[in-house]
């Protein structure tokens, strides 16, 4: 008998979760099962490189947890007790309720929630808000995680927009703020890799000494919520050193001369004592940063969840302007580039199917204020691409609000997450892995075409197919939903911008990939797209919404005297609660950690490994102490946001966190919780 020799094939594939980096894949088959994942190496910027999580993805999607049909409570909320039942028994359901909904008290009693757990276009914001659209039901703020961020930047930028990231290889000096590059945007790090090799400094400021810290060249811890008055700290500097560019200052921007003056406020001696780094260290980082070029500045989403984090990013998206970096390659700042591979979304999610525009709208984080106090109450919550029973700030009421008799609660997953306690109906949902689907990055200028690698496992439904046949059985137009993704791909290409360039559907079929197109006429310094066509330094659109027009530090708001800041930052293998049922996964993380400063240690004496309680008037968490000193006095970290079903001894540290919202854009306030400690 002769031996058979398997014949393996490469399909074509994209990371589809909450990340910039949108890595292009290299799946191998055998047939039609997955074998292994890798990175492409053809993809011009993800260059083969992929993280361990992704690397893995192949065991989330063969899970022997995965959903594989609907099912329906039978039991308490809080229980996961189901019955299995089919498809067409959970749309009558839905459907049902959804009419006797808006019968009896309005479509404003339903509610979606959801987020980014897929990226693709279709199936974050796709069939789905076009759903939701025609159905009338309350639209849901989605504000979690880069909203305040994004509206500070908007206000000095014009856009989410800054400079292609391949460039910064070029860059001479490089700071990398709020942001933990080797747990989160991996390609970042090679392309810097690059520019020291040329001779490039790099700096990371950050409230926590993580694996970026390690690798730049010199880390500066900050208090965390102190970061506008740093930034106003090196301006102050900049211009005491004459190391602004006056030239570049007169032609581009607005407002350098009010600026100016509340720079004079904020000598180094003054900033030292907001933000715990020296005052010699500002300076220092002042002259460096001013002297360089072209210097970059790699803004993360850290530092925009506290209370003054909108007008934080928005202090340190006018250094560049000030030092005149943009148009040099390497230099200028990133925050977030979506601006340039915006697709029609007016097409896509059909706002003019709406009833009545003028909807009342949920801010999600707020959701358990939401469920507890909203008038008229919501009757009918529908959770996808999310796990708000884990993800969303202030877990005992938000957990209080979901255990509402009568509450109606549908989840969409490929697990039973934490949130599926709460759940009325669950239904199971396809990976990317199974779906046609578009992707653009928020950091990197490609989009991808994803093409179904697998069909769809079990009875499984993406969120394009799920809605698509709800609305078609609730009565909808045809000509709106009954659609193929391929159609919906078209309508959300079909946007004239010089970024996307006429790029058709035919090209990325053919190629899978394509670059957004950046012409000097188009992007920073010539085309800043402010209502001035200037950097507003000073910004009368702020003035008018009732924030000040140019820069200045609040301090965080969390009310009372509790002693420690408590930051609740990602971990190095989860994304979010995204892979917290992965066992390969949980053990690289082993356990969830408090990081505390040593002589706060022994100030309260506890020890390395000592379980303790941390508490507000919120609520409380138990973990582990972990002692060192990559943290400053007075601040705790804990990392990751880990599943209390199916992990015994541990609990939702967001039972701590605020509904509280940031100075700008509704965004959340995780990391401006203040809270206390004790040894259990």
């Amino acid at each position: 008998m002769s031996a058979t020799t398997t014949k393996f094939t490469i399909a074509r594939s994209v990371c589809p979760f909450d990340c910039p980096d949108t890595c292009s894949l290299n799946v191998k088959m055998d047939q039609d099962v997955i074998v292994s994942i890798d990175g492409n190496p053809d993809h011009p910027v993800t260059q083969g490189a992929i993280c361990n999580k992704v690397r893995h993805l192949n065991e989330r999607v063969y899970h022997p947890d995965r959903l594989m049909y609907p099912m329906r409570r039978v039991g308490p909320k809080g229980t996961m007790d189901f019955e299995r039942i089919s498809w067409e028994e959970a749309y009558e359901e839905i459907v049902r309720r959804l009419r006797n909904a808006i019968a009896n008290k309005g479509a404003e009693t339903i509610l979606p929630y959801s987020f980014y757990g897929n990226m693709g276009i279709l199936n974050a914001e796709g069939m789905d808000r076009r759903f939701f659209h025609r159905l009338g039901a309350s639209q849901l703020e989605r504000t979690i995680c880069n909203a305040a961020g994004s509206a500070g930047y908007r206000y000095t930028m014009g856009a989410s927009a800054g400079i292609d990231p391949e460039d910064t290889i070029h860059s001479k000096y490089a700071l990398v703020w709020g942001c933990n590059l080797v747990s989160t945007n991996m390609h970042q790090v090679m392309y810097l890799n690059e520019a020291r090799k040329r001779g490039a400094k790099i700096v990371h400021i950050d409230v926590h000494r993580n694996r970026t810290s390690a690798w730049a060249d010199e880390f500066i811890p900050i208090i965390p919520g102190t970061d506008t008055a740093l930034a106003l700290g090196i301006m102050h500097v900049l211009i005491r050193e004459k190391l602004t560019n006056a030239e570049f200052i007169g032609k581009y921007t607005k407002g350098y001369e009010e600026l100016a003056a509340q720079a004079a406020l904020y000598p180094p001696e003054r900033v030292a004592e907001i933000t715990g780094i020296p005052a010699d260290v500002i300076v220092r980082l002042a002259c460096e940063y001013g002297n360089a070029s072209p210097s970059f500045i790699r803004i993360g989403n850290g530092l925009q969840h506290h209370d003054n984090g909108g007008m934080a990013i928005r202090t340190i998206a006018c250094l560049p302007a000030l030092t005149g970096q943009w148009g040099i390659p390497g230099g200028g700042a990133i925050k977030g580039n979506s601006h340039y591979s915006a697709v029609n979304a007016y097409k896509l999610e059909r706002p003019d199917l709406m009833p009545d525009r003028n909807v009342r709208s949920v801010n999600m984080n707020r959701l358990g204020e939401a469920l507890l106090e909203a008038d008229p109450a919501i009757d009918f919550l529908f959770v996808y691409n999310s796990n708000p029973a884990v993800v969303a700030p202030d877990q005992n009421q938000v957990r209080r609000g979901m255990m509402r008799d009568n509450l109606f609660t549908v989840v969409h997953d490929l697990f039973l997450t934490d949130t599926c306690l709460y759940a009325d109906l669950v239904l199971p949902a396809t990976s990317h892995f199974e779906n046609l689907d578009l992707f653009s990055s928020y950091w990197h200028l490609y989009v991808q075409l994803h093409e179904p690698i697998i069909e769809p496992m079990g009875e499984c439904k993406s969120n394009f197919t799920l809605f698509k046949e709800l609305g078609l059985r609730m009565g909808f137009e045809p000509e709106a939903f009954d659609l193929t993704e391929e159609q919906m791909i078209r309508q959300a290409l079909d946007r004239n911008t010089p970024y996307l360039n006429g790029l058709t559907y035919e090209e990325l079929a053919r190629n899978g990939w394509a670059k957004m197109k950046l012409e000097s006429s188009t992007t920073f310094p010539e085309k800043i797209p402010t209502p001035s066509g200037k950097f507003e330094l000073y910004s009368e659109a702020m003035l008018r919404a009732g924030l000040p027009p140019v820069p200045e530090y609040t301090p965080i708001k969390e009310p009372g005297e509790l002693p420690f800041l408590l930051v609740t930052g990602p971990n190095h293998s989860y994304i979010n609660s995204t892979f917290g049922n992965q066992d390969r996964l949980k053990r690289l993380e082993k356990q969830p950690t408090a990081d505390m400063n040593a002589e706060d240690a022994s100030a309260r004496g506890l020890r390395q490994g000592d379980r303790v309680r941390l508490w507000n008037d919120r609520g409380e968490c138990r973990i582990t102490v972990k002692v060192a000193n990559n943290v400053l006095p007075g601040v705790l970290v804990c990392q990751g946001l880990w599943w209390e079903h199916g992990n015994e001894g541990v609990q939702a540290v967001n039972s701590l966190t605020s509904q509280r919202l940031a100075d700008m854009g509704g965004g959340a306030t995780f990391f401006s919780t203040r809270v206390d400690i004790e040894k259990i």
